[in-house]
């Protein structure tokens, strides 16, 4: 006997019709010098161009759109480091809610500024020291809010699966998926999709040098906690795997690249150069993987997700040395 996934290919197919018409169906890029670098022909999912600028608007809204009507009239609550933030304070505000964030201090003030923006309340916290689930748990049990998390949650996962969803269905099956990995929402949403519909399809997680938890589970067979990474990948820079994600992606996940913060940055610069398209730090990891050669083998057929584009310009320029 096995127990039934957390999430279900079924439940990805559910996600993307509730999101039709809502979040956008992102394009996906192609480039002849960017296949020549890497060597293989390679299929960007431009989610940095999805509502609020990130992927996170998937998840937030598939989660925050199956609540009751009472609960949307007392609120909701969450905790990010900024593109979650601003995916769930603009998910409640169509939904005719409103949304309280808990947010690093050190948050790119851009993000912070974007999630007050669609209207969110900001209660803010040390990430060094301070434990965020905790407080927004506290929060919501406070002012009896929803608590939507950035990544344990079966709908969270649902929603950002159907990034992988849509990427299968327009360019068909591909030898390989990259993605960013922070809490592990995204691949093991993007995962359960590509797994579901293509199960030879080899699904590589991508994290900053700094911030190697979730490929030191895997290694390992369990959570593993290593100290708050600190990273330019700041929506990576979590401390371990979310115990929900974990357990999805010790089950589907391939394995995990890392790259250097040289190579992060190199790749936002490749992107903006030769792509003409703008990155955040976050965002261009697995497109880092794949132009630094940190892949142990190089298929012929590659999908990366450009997970988030959300980096003002001066922070922009700073980080690509302009």
């Amino acid at each position: 006997m096995t127990s039934t996934p957390p999430v279900t290919l079924d439940d990805v197919r559910d996600a993307a019709a509730r999101l039709e018409g809502v979040a956008h169906r992102t394009p996906v890029l192609r480039s002849r010098t960017l296949d020549a670098r890497v060597g293989a022909e390679v299929f960007l999912k431009c989610e940095n161009l999805q509502r609020v600028g990130a992927f996170k608007f998937r998840g937030a809204y598939n989660a925050v759109s199956r609540l009751a009507p009472e609960q949307l009239a007392k609120g909701i609550a969450s905790f990010s480091s900024g593109n979650h933030a601003q995916a769930v304070a603009l998910a409640a505000r169509e939904l005719g809610s409103s949304a309280v964030i808990v947010m690093p201090e050190d948050t790119p003030r851009s993000k912070r500024e974007a999630a007050e923006g669609y209207g969110a309340k900001i209660v803010t916290y040390d990430r060094y020291t301070g434990d965020r689930v905790a407080i927004g748990e506290a929060l919501a049990a406070e002012r009896g809010l929803a608590l939507i998390p950035p990544y344990e949650h079966p709908h969270v996962i649902a929603g950002q699966g159907t990034a992988a969803l849509e990427l299968i269905e327009e360019v068909r099956e591909l030898d390989l998926l990259l993605t960013p990995v922070g809490g592990g929402g995204l691949i093991a949403g993007s995962a359960t999709a590509v797994k579901g519909l293509s199960g030879g399809t080899q699904v590589v997680g991508v994290e900053p040098e700094a911030g190697d938890d979730t490929k030191r589970s895997l290694a390992a067979g369990h959570r593993v906690t290593i100290p708050v990474p600190r990273t330019v990948a700041d929506g990576q820079a979590a401390e371990t795997p979310g115990e929900l994600t974990f357990s999805i992606n010790r089950r589907l996940v391939d394995g995990i690249a890392l790259v250097s913060e040289d190579d992060i940055r190199a790749a936002m610069r490749f992107a903006f150069e030769r792509l003409k398209t703008v990155v955040e730090p976050s965002g261009a990891t697995a497109l880092a993987a794949a132009l630094s050669g940190r892949l142990d083998t190089v298929p012929p057929r590659i999908g990366i997700v450009l997970s988030g584009g959300n980096v003002d310009a001066r922070r922009f320029a700073d980080l690509c040395g302009g």
